[in-house]
């Protein structure tokens, strides 16, 4: 892949505003409900007469604009870092097993402590970060080949499925819980339970740009990052946390959502290059877009029926997973570097 030069990009970024602009606005605009453009000014500015449009815009529809704003943004900068610390263009919270242990926990936690739905994020988010530091643990003992993280990422979501599936089957209520929440979806969500995900995925992004310099440097390899004065352990921990923490944010109210920190850092490293400022910010909007948009096709294509996003997602990721193991043989680590 070539290297471009990120002042070669900035004009990139205006368009990709716009398009998020655009798709908010029609996503705003589409549903079972579809409105014109002066119904949305009049629902948005709360006239006389727009009052059942106000209601389905702000209590509806913006708030899963958001939800899915946010969670494009978390789990692509999440991607972003896991395959660049891992040197591994298949690392993602889903195919590394952070979703697996994202959900074990949070069944877990519904089993032993069933009213305790308040802290379900905490949860997620040990869940997230304890399977990240065992996959990392596994890569490194293996000697970090460059299937190492996803087949350790294989087997630990195998084990962690068989454990989930046991603790459901042994209550229908978890069950239940368990099934709406693997799937992944923004069906309920209100602008207070986003919050705090918001402001978590917001800090991890900011984090992990203050720290693209020494990310990048990182993905030239532990040597070459150790002869270069970074502190490998301790960077690639940094990091670990921040992908884990910006995972959960989104898996504590969007569910197991998956491929979307698997796809996304692909497209902005083919249209941004390999710069990992560029690609964080890059990533931020396309997920955004994408996210958006998958949403927006689970709501409109079969109304009044719905699809949940999380659907969507494995539709269009899926395919792309299979395209990038067959495009070659074998992924050469230096494809991220």
């Amino acid at each position: 892949m070539k290297h471009r030069n990120q002042t070669g990009t900035l004009w990139l970024y205006p368009v990709f505003a716009i398009l998020l602009l655009l798709t908010t606005v029609l996503s705003l605009l589409s549903g079972s409900a579809v409105f014109t453009l002066p119904e949305l000014w009049g629902g948005i500015t709360g006239q006389s007469g727009y009052e059942t449009v106000h209601f389905i815009l702000y209590s509806l529809r913006l708030p899963r604009i958001l939800a899915a704003l946010i969670a494009g943004v978390g789990l692509s900068v999440a991607g972003v870092l896991l395959q660049n610390i891992m040197g591994n263009p298949l690392a993602s919270p889903n195919t590394i097993g952070v979703n697996a242990g994202a959900g074990l926990t949070v069944v877990l936690f519904l089993t032993l402590v069933p009213s305790g739905m308040l802290f379900l994020p905490f949860a997620a988010f040990l869940g997230a970060f304890g399977t990240s530091l065992l996959i990392l643990a596994v890569s490194g003992k293996t000697g970090g080949g460059k299937g190492t993280v996803v087949l350790a990422g294989i087997a630990v979501t195998t084990l962690f499925q068989a454990v989930i599936s046991f603790f459901s089957t042994l209550d229908t209520d978890v069950l239940s819980l368990y099934t709406s929440f693997s799937i992944g979806s923004f069906q309920g969500v209100t602008i207070e339970r986003l919050l705090l995900p918001g402001v978590l995925v917001t800090g991890c992004l900011v984090c992990a740009l203050m720290l693209s310099g020494q990310i990048a440097v990182l993905s030239l390899g532990d040597g070459m990052a150790s002869s270069l004065g970074v502190s490998v352990r301790k960077m690639r921990t940094v990091c670990l946390l921040l992908a884990s923490l910006s995972a959960a944010a989104v898996i504590s109210y969007a569910g197991l959502l998956g491929f979307v920190g698997l796809v996304v850092p692909h497209m902005a490293r083919k249209i941004l290059g390999t710069d990992i400022r560029s690609q964080l910010i890059g990533s931020a909007f396309l997920g955004g877009i994408l996210v958006m948009l998958s949403d927006l096709a689970g709501r409109v294509l079969f109304a009044p029926s719905e699809i949940s996003v999380g659907i969507v997602m494995a539709l269009i990721g899926a395919p792309f997973f299979f395209c990038l193991l067959l495009k070659r043989k074998e992924l050469p680590d230096a494809e991220l570097s």
